[in-house]
């Protein structure tokens, strides 16, 4: 079974945005560990692999470096304050539109859609980002049909989501997207993500 696995790859860099990594960790982990039957891994990676400072001051370890990671079917692009300088690291976003030519399912969370933009690979496309980076997203690529009130936007091979806890809607969008629907309720049911929101 193992050779037949798809994989998620989630990608850490310094400065990203905790819960843009974690909250789709703790969607697509519970969903592949409790039915592996599906057929799908999840793992983090990041440039060098080892352990990545977060925006908050969170440390996390990355289970492999881009060189040593398995496969990639779906990249999760975080957002946060990481990102900025990505926006005119050439090798960055090359690396971003070779994956995008690879057949990889590009999805983002929060500003990981900046990336996305600076990268060319949401020309002509609707999109959205944090609500504060709505504006720059529409600056960087004139093309992109901002959705500004969208959660998350599919558009087939790329998935974009708004800020931070959009990213965890994004990933039970995912799930139902690769499983069904029924598979994203039972995911959904078992991490108890039903937001009431108490203000």
């Amino acid at each position: 079974m193992a050779d037949d696995l798809k994989h998620i790859g989630i990608l850490l860099f310094p400065g990203v945005e905790e819960l843009d990594a974690i909250g789709p960790w703790e969607v697509l982990s519970f969903w592949t560990k409790t039915w592996p039957e599906d057929g799908w891994r999840v793992y983090t990676f990041s440039q060098s692999g080892g352990e990545v400072l977060c925006a908050k001051g969170l440390t996390v370890h990355a289970d492999y470096s881009d060189a040593n990671r398995p496969g990639l079917d779906v990249l999760i692009y975080p957002g946060g304050q990481g990102t900025r300088p990505q926006l005119k690291d050439e090798a960055r976003l090359e690396w971003v539109r070779r994956r995008r030519d690879d057949g990889t399912l590009m999805t983002s969370v929060c500003t990981g859609s900046l990336v996305y933009a600076a990268a060319g690979i949401l020309r002509g496309r609707a999109a959205t980002t944090h609500w504060k980076s709505l504006d720059v997203l529409a600056e960087i690529d004139p093309t992109i049909d901002v959705r500004a009130e969208a959660r998350f936007v599919d558009c087939d091979d790329t998935i974009t989501s708004a800020g931070v806890s959009a990213g965890i809607d994004m990933a039970l969008h995912l799930v139902s997207r690769l499983a069904g629907v029924g598979r994203a309720r039972e995911v959904r049911r078992g991490i108890q993500y039903d937001p009431e929101p108490p203000v």
